[in-house]
C-alpha cells in the first residue's frame, strides 16, 4: 500500500516538474481587477507585452471591476493553479481591501502566490492655486491653524487617494474634511475650480492642471523626489520620516501554482522591468519599475500590510 502511495506521489511531481518545464503551451490570461484605462491596465498591457516574447505565448489581458477589485479577485483565487490565469495584485486589493471590508470572498495570503512587483506609480499631493501654501509643511502649518476649514476631495471612500491622505493626517495631527467623490474626474473638476483645496492622486491626472498654474503639488509620497517634479520634496524630508505611499502593480497566481511556473514568470517580469518599451509606456506616470523576486514581492505585501492596517483602523475607513 505504501509503495503505491509513494509511486503515485512520484508520478504526481512527474507531472508537477513535465508541465513546469514545458510551460506556457497556450495563451495566458491576465485579469485586471479595475475598469479599464486606468494605470492598472497600461501597467499590465506593457508588462505582459513584452513577457510574451520571453514566454512564447501571448497574454489576453480581461479588464474585471467590481466591488474594490474584489470580484476578479474572488474569480482568481478559485481557478485552475496552472499559471493560465494571473491578476495584477494592487495595493487595494492586498492591503486596503482587507481592513476595509468586513468580509472579503477571498483571503489575500493564503489564496495568492506572489510572483513579482511590476511598479510603483508614485502619489502627489496637491493644493488648489488659491491656498498660500509652497509646500507639505506650511500646508500643515495653516491646516492646524485653521482646524476643520479645509477640505480634500478624493476619487472615493476607501480609495487610495483618500488613504494616501488618512495617513497623512495621521502622522501629521491635522483636521481636514474629506469629500468622497464618484471617480477621480469630478473630483478633479472640483479641485480645479476650488470648491475643494486639497487631493491626492497619482500624476498622469494632476500634471495638465499643475502645468496650467491651477493646481501645486506640495509634496510627493514615494521615497524619492521625481525626476518630474525635481523640487518638490517628499514627504519624509518634509518631517515625517518612514512616511511612503504610492500605488503598485504587482503579478499574483493562485496559490497552488507550481513553484517553477513563478520562477519563470518572475525571471520574465524582471526582465520585462528592464525593457526600453515597458519604461517608454509607464514614463507618464513616472512609475518606477521593479521585476522583484517572489520572496521580495512577499516581503513587500507584508510590510504594506501593517502601514495600512494601521491606517484604515485609526482612521475607522469603511468601504462602502
Amino acid at each position: 500500500m505504501l509503495s503505491r502511495i509513494a509511486l503515485f506521489a512520484a508520478a504526481v511531481c512527474c507531472a508537477v516538474a513535465t508541465q513546469a518545464q514545458t510551460y506556457p503551451t497556450k495563451p495566458i490570461r491576465l485579469i485586471v481587477p479595475f475598469a479599464p484605462g486606468g494605470s492598472s491596465s497600461i501597467v499590465a498591457r506593457a508588462f505582459s507585452a513584452e513577457m510574451s516574447k520571453g514566454l512564447g505565448q501571448q497574454f489576453v489581458v480581461e479588464n474585471k471591476p467590481g466591488a474594490g477589485g474584489n470580484i476578479a479577485m474572488e474569480e482568481v483565487a478559485k481557478a485552475e493553479p496552472d499559471g493560465y490565469t494571473l491578476i495584477i495584485g494592487h495595493v487595494g486589493t492586498l492591503a486596503m481591501n482587507p481592513y476595509m471590508f468586513e468580509k472579503l470572498p477571498y483571503d489575500p495570503n493564503k489564496d495568492f502566490r506572489p510572483v513579482s512587483l511590476f511598479a510603483k506609480v508614485p502619489t502627489i499631493f496637491v493644493v488648489h492655486e488659491s491656498v498660500p501654501v509652497k509646500n507639505l509643511r506650511e500646508f500643515v502649518a495653516l491646516a492646524k491653524k485653521e482646524p476643520g476649514k479645509l477640505n480634500f476631495g478624493t476619487a472615493g471612500n476607501g480609495s487610495a487617494g483618500h488613504l494616501a491622505i488618512e495617513y497623512l493626517k495621521l502622522v501629521s495631527g491635522i483636521d481636514i474634511q474629506h469629500v468622497p467623490y464618484k471617480g477621480t474626474g469630478p473630483n478633479l473638476i472640483d479641485l480645479a475650480a476650488g470648491r475643494t483645496q486639497f487631493s491626492a492622486a497619482g500624476t498622469p491626472p494632476f500634471m495638465p492642471h499643475v502645468k496650467s498654474g491651477k493646481l501645486r503639488v506640495v509634496a510627493v509620497g514615494t521615497i524619492r523626489r521625481l525626476p518630474i517634479l525635481p523640487d518638490v520634496g517628499t514627504v519624509a524630508e518634509q518631517g515625517y520620516p518612514g512616511f511612503e505611499t504610492s500605488q503598485w502593480y504587482g503579478l499574483n497566481a493562485p496559490a497552488k501554482t507550481p513553484e517553477a511556473i513563478v520562477n519563470r514568470l518572475a525571471a520574465e517580469s524582471a526582465k520585462a522591468a528592464k525593457s526600453a518599451a515597458v519604461e517608454k509606456q509607464l514614463e507618464p506616470d513616472s512609475a518606477e519599475l521593479i521585476g522583484s523576486t517572489p520572496k521580495e514581492f512577499a516581503d513587500y505585501i507584508a510590510t504594506e500590510q501593517v502601514r495600512w492596517k494601521e491606517v484604515v483602523q485609526k482612521a475607522h475607513v469603511k468601504a462602502e
